[in-house]
Order: C-alpha cells, then structure tokens, then sequence
C-alpha cells in the first residue's frame, strides 16, 4: 500500500529551502501524518549542516572621532553567550580623546569575543568580537579569516641612486732634474711631432657589489641607544638606565596635532591687561545669593559675547579659505591624567553665567573621568586655556585646527596703579589685573583684526553689566 509523506514545515525554512530571503534561524514542526522533527538529533543535524548555518555578524572597531586611528579595548560589559538586544552596551572603547561605550546594532548572542579587554592599539576596522543570530550555535561559531584592518598605505619605494663610476685619477710622476740641454732636446721633439703628449687611460667602472651583512643591516642615522640599557619593570633603576614611558592614545593625538598646527598654521599674538575689579564684586555678590561661579566663566561669557558682536573672528580655515561659521561654541581646556581635553560649551553665547559655570563644571568631571561623548568634545569655535589657577601670570597657547583663535588666560593678580581722584590728586590703588593673550590664525584674523576683539573683549569683561 503506497503512502504519501508529507513534510510540514515552518515558512522560514520554505522560505529558505525555495532561495526567498528571511532569518537564517529555522525549526520544524510537526507533520501532518505525526512525522516530526523535534529539536533533538534530527533538528542538531540540521543546525550543524554548513548551509543551514547563518554567518556571524562582525563587530569591528569603529571609528569614533575624526582623528581616531587606532583604539583600545577597556572593558567588556556583555560576557560570551549572553543575549544582546540592538542598542544594548556591548564594550567600552578608549579613543584619542575619551572613554567611549559601543552599543550592538543587532540582536542575538555575543558569541565571540576576539579582542580581550585591556588590548591597546587596535586599527580600526579590526574584528573584535561575533553576534549569531538567537537559536545558532554560538559555542561553535568560525572566525572568519577575510577579516582584518585595512592594509597601511604603502609609501612609494624610493629608487636607490645608481653607484658614481669610479674616475683614476692620474699619478703625479716625480720629475727628476735633468741637465739644460735634455729639456731643450724635449722641448724640439715635441715641436716636431715626434712626441705626442699621453694622457690617462680612465679606469673602467667599477661593477657595484652586494652590501655587506653589516651595511645591509645598518639603522638609521640615530639608532636607539644600546647603552644605557632599559630598566626593568617594577625594580629599581640601575645607574645609567632610562625607562619607556608608554603614550595613551590621547597624548599621540595631542602631539600630531600640535605639530601640525605648529607647522602649518601661521601663529600671530596679541596680549593684554583686563581689570577684574568689577568681576570680583558682582562674583561676590552672586556666593551671597548661593550662585557660586568662577572668574573663568565670566572669561568665557566675555568671549561668547565679544565673537557675537564680532562675528569675523568666529571663523575657521577648512584647507581652502576661511569659514564663517553660525554658531557660538567655545572649547575650555581640561587637563586630565592622559592628557588636554577640550569639551564645548555649546551657544555659550545665549547661556547665564550660572548656566556657564554648571556645564563647566559638569564637562570637567567627565573628561576627568573619561566619559565625554564625542558631541562634547568635537566641534567648537573658539578656544579658552585658563592656567591661572597653577600661577601662571602669562602664557601663549597653541591654536587647535580648524579654529583660528585661542585665548591664554594667566592668574589674577594685585597691582598697584597711580590713579587721580576727582580732583585731580594722584593716589595708589590697588587693582586685580589678569593678562590674556590670544593666538590667531593670520591668515583668516589679522593682527589689526585681533587688536580689535581684545579691545572689545576687555570692555565687556570690565563691564559685567554687558554681559547679561
């Protein structure tokens, strides 16, 4: 008696059996004469089948800042075979500027991880860890092998000069003196032709030969030093020694960067006094009120105010020419254990001073902290370093590309001023001077043009009443 079989299938596997697209995990269910294929033997030699296998989803190191080339693994905050949603933290990554969490796109299991935390000096675009899709197998999941960081580019290989033929040079024969009567015997042969004048033959070329072990291995101009030796981790110096300081990403960035716009960007600078007489008063007046801010966000409000009345100094150079831009965002400086950071007040223009001085406050811990997004550090219009509270009375800074300006804030400090009273008797007063020197970039901000902003920059931090 001949039977019919029929096989019934989840519309997934139809789907994928037929060549429609859908997800790569399938399952049967019960056929309708009570053939079956649970998920036991039959289902895991379905699932263990190459072409039933779905391939893995690559998490590979992104790129998070515009200056980011390599990155470090600091921690990884979802552990193997753990499920993940899309949006959930998967790991916490180190750029050049801060400490950065990388959220899953997609569903289903971490896997693999590839990249063990604490790695450093990933290239971006490495594999660092593998998702399957919910139901796979993922304690067998394959590393792909196509999977790497992009090749480095490869510098042109510079011709080797050709080896310089070597020229004899003639040997100088000794004259031996003779008598009178040789020389003019000498002189009328050669008048007659019967004595030529020989010249030297050139030597053949010389035929380069191979380098020498010694040459072919030999280093740079200035090699490392063999002598002194490097210290040992952990154990005390021994005299002569010197000990590698390892950079963090952050400071290799900082010192590319500062290089550049050392070398590329034309430096000019203007300084000067600014009176803080009136900024201490209405500072005081607002610890009365419980409002506690600092000078340097009055510093930072007078600057804001000051690029709005003169918006051809909130500029930028893009490579081309300059770039006036629209908004007002002012990058404070932050010094932290790995290094300068830069994180923005943004439309600080538009913002109180208590508003200023939160938002300072706030950003600062988190650079400190290493948890700036790259929103809060990217960007910005004008820059402010503010080293008075270290002592520094004046200094100049180094401008941060593409912005034009940066403003170098020393300390407060009293001075005493002759002055004249209403009647006209001269008398010492004492005044709390701070001196500010600003870097610009010459060829978008001139120096008549920055003499200008600092003029109008000290009228308004004199005058705090502008400021509101």
């Amino acid at each position: 008696m001949a039977a019919s079989w029929r096989l019934g299938c989840d519309p997934r596997l139809l789907r994928y059996l037929v060549g429609f697209p859908g997800r790569r995990s399938v399952g049967l269910v019960k056929g309708a004469l009570g053939w079956s294929v649970s998920r036991g033997a039959n289902w895991r030699w379905f699932h263990s089948t190459q072409w039933l296998r779905g391939d893995p989803i690559k998490i590979l190191m992104p790129s998070l800042s515009p200056t980011m080339e390599e990155g470090n693994i600091v921690k990884w905050l979802k552990k193997e075979g753990e499920a993940v949603s899309a949006g959930d933290a998967l790991c916490e990554i180190e750029t050049d500027k801060a400490v950065v969490t990388l959220d899953a796109s997609d569903d289903g299991i971490l896997a693999k991880i590839v990249v063990e935390e604490g790695s450093k000096n990933i290239r971006l675009g490495s594999l660092i860890g593998l998702i399957v899709e919910e139901g796979e197998d993922w304690k067998h999941v394959e590393i792909p092998k196509d999977v790497g960081p992009p090749p480095p580019v490869s510098k042109p290989s510079e011709p080797r000069p050709s080896p310089e033929p070597q020229i004899s040079i003639p040997v100088k024969k000794e004259h031996i003196p003779g008598t009178l009567r040789d020389a003019l015997k000498l002189v009328q042969l050669k008048q007659t032709g019967k004595i030529t004048e020989s010249r030297p033959t050139p030597a053949p070329t010389a035929t380069p030969t191979a380098p020498s072990p010694l040459q072919a291995t030999a280093g740079p101009s200035y090699p490392r030093p063999v002598i002194p030796p490097v210290s040992t981790p952990g154990q005390p110096n021994a005299v002569g020694t010197f000990t590698e300081i390892p950079a963090s990403n952050i400071r290799r960035v900082i010192a590319k960067r500062l290089t550049e716009s050392k070398s590329t960007v034309p430096h000019a600078y203007a300084t000067a006094d600014c009176d803080l007489g009136a900024v201490l008063k209405v500072r005081q007046d607002l610890v009365k009120d419980d409002i506690k801010v600092s000078v340097n966000d009055f510093i930072i409000k007078a600057a804001a105010v000051t690029l709005k009345q003169m918006p051809d100094v909130n500029v930028s150079w893009d490579g081309e020419g300059p770039k006036q831009l629209p908004f007002i965002d002012i990058s404070v400086a932050v010094a932290t254990d790995k290094g300068l950071l830069t994180p923005i007040i943004k439309d600080a223009a538009a913002k109180g001073i208590q508003e200023i001085a939160d938002s300072v406050k706030a950003l600062s811990k988190k650079a400190r902290d290493g948890k700036l997004l790259p929103e809060e550090y990217q960007g910005g219009s004008f820059s402010i370093s503010n080293l008075g509270m270290f002592g520094i009375d004046e200094f100049t800074a180094v401008i941060n590309p593409p912005q034009a300006c940066i403003l170098a804030v020393g300390r407060f400090r009293p001075v005493l001023k002759l002055t004249e009273d209403e009647e006209g008797n001269a008398k010492l007063q004492q005044r709390q001077l701070i001196t500010v020197t600003m870097s610009s970039d010459s060829r978008v901000v001139d120096d008549e043009l920055a003499t200008r902003f600092l003029k109008s920059f000290k009228a308004n931090l004199e005058n705090p009443i502008r400021l509101a």
